[in-house]
């Protein structure tokens, strides 16, 4: 009797957390970095030009990939408690949010605080990676020193440069650290894929799209709370049934191919690929789909008028985008290309054809094009998987 009441005790002490599955303090951490990705997407609203492009993806990178450090270190801790979980998560939020705050200048004023956001990122995965090590002792610690430790000295001595010297410094430790995962990857194959813990992978993913698709269903509906016109009520609930029609086919044809996928890789050792199809090409996705949402909220208070080139730009190739990386994750998962060939290939095509299509209909006419597109894939998708 004592000793089960001793158990329940120390249960109490220890909060559970089931390796498997995401815990709640992860999805809180997620949602600084869907702040972060709105306040880069400001800068692609409008009519943004190459430069514009240019700034949203080289800030968004460091930030993505971040958060997949923070997300890759969790999957390979199953021991980690729920209270050492929080409180990691609880100090990458802080680290995150400031990187977030200096975002809109970090290519000007603010480039010492971005810095200094993703010196600490690096400190908290460094502990992180240490107390794994000490968990389960790896055949190669020094790598933990390089690729968190001497990263984390780069970003923190960007902090005191001029922005010129800055930036060659964050290349460099972006570089260094996708450098060391690639080829830490293949030399370590086997072992790497083993550790690799499936469903928390996919279901991690799939919560990360659905605050991606979250975010895009607030821009909508704040600019046409902003603008309450008939005009951006039509838009608006275009834009909505985009951003829909990408939820439905990312939960209900791609989650299950998420799981199945890597599984598949996971049983050929193929580490490579699980790392092409977690952190590498769900970027695209994610850039794809905050594209769209940029081009929409463009579109909502100018209903009736022609979308300049880089809304139409923004909207065309973030869905040539999103269904680009659809494509390549599904061929990476084992995918014959006979079966994926026949949608990717015309959707692609009709998504970059909306860039031109746009300079002679309404913006409203071109949502309704681009929802005609994803209503006919959904249904071609449907009656394959019925026929299946």
């Amino acid at each position: 009797m004592n000793d089960k009441h001793t158990g329940v005790q120390r249960l109490g002490r220890e909060a559970a957390r089931e390796p498997g599955r995401v815990h709640w303090m992860e999805l809180f951490f997620d949602l600084v970095f869907v702040v972060f990705v709105g306040q880069l997407a400001h800068g692609i609203h409008g009519d943004p030009g190459w430069a514009q492009f240019g700034t949203f993806v080289l800030l968004f990178f460091p930030a993505w990939w971040a958060w997949a450090n923070i997300v890759s270190v969790v999957n390979l801790m199953p021991g980690l408690s729920a209270r050492a979980l929080g409180v990691a998560m609880l100090a990458a939020m802080a680290a995150a949010g400031v990187m977030a705050a200096a975002a809109p200048g970090a290519f000007g004023d603010r480039a010492w605080a971005f810095s200094l956001g993703n010196a600490g990122m690096r400190v908290i995965l460094l502990v992180l990676w240490l107390y794994k090590d000490r968990q389960q002792p790896g055949p190669t610690p020094w790598r933990i020193w390089i690729y968190n430790g001497g990263t984390a000295v780069l970003w923190l001595a960007s902090s005191f440069l001029p922005l010129h010297f800055a930036v060659v410094l964050w290349a460099l430790a972006i570089a260094v650290e996708v450098a060391m995962v690639t080829i830490g990857g293949r030399l370590w194959a086997g072992r790497a894929a083993a550790d690799v813990n499936i469903e928390h992978a996919s279901e991690r993913l799939g919560l990360f799209v659905v605050i991606v698709l979250g975010e895009a269903v607030f821009t909508i509906v704040s600019e046409v709370s902003a603008d309450w016109n008939a005009g951006a009520g039509i838009a608006g609930a275009l834009g909505f049934l985009l951003v829909a029609l990408l939820g439905w086919a990312f939960f209900q044809y791609g989650t299950g191919m998420v799981t199945a996928g890597l599984e598949r890789l996971q049983s050929r050792s193929d580490f490579t690929g699980i790392l092409q199809t977690t952190l590498f090409l769900p970027f695209l996705l994610v850039l794809g789909i905050t594209s769209i949402a940029a081009g929409i909220a463009t579109a909502i208070p100018e209903a009736y008028e022609h979308l300049p080139l880089g809304a139409r730009t923004a909207l065309g190739g973030g869905l040539a985008l999103f269904y680009a990386t659809n494509g390549l994750v599904t061929l990476r998962y084992g995918q014959p290309m006979r079966a994926v060939l026949p949608w990717a290939l015309p959707a692609i095509a009709v998504s970059l054809l909306l860039i031109p299509l746009g300079a002679a209909v309404s913006a409203a006419a071109l949502l309704a094009v681009a929802v005609a597109l994803l209503v006919a894939l959904t249904v071609h998708t449907e009656i394959a998987h019925r026929r299946r």
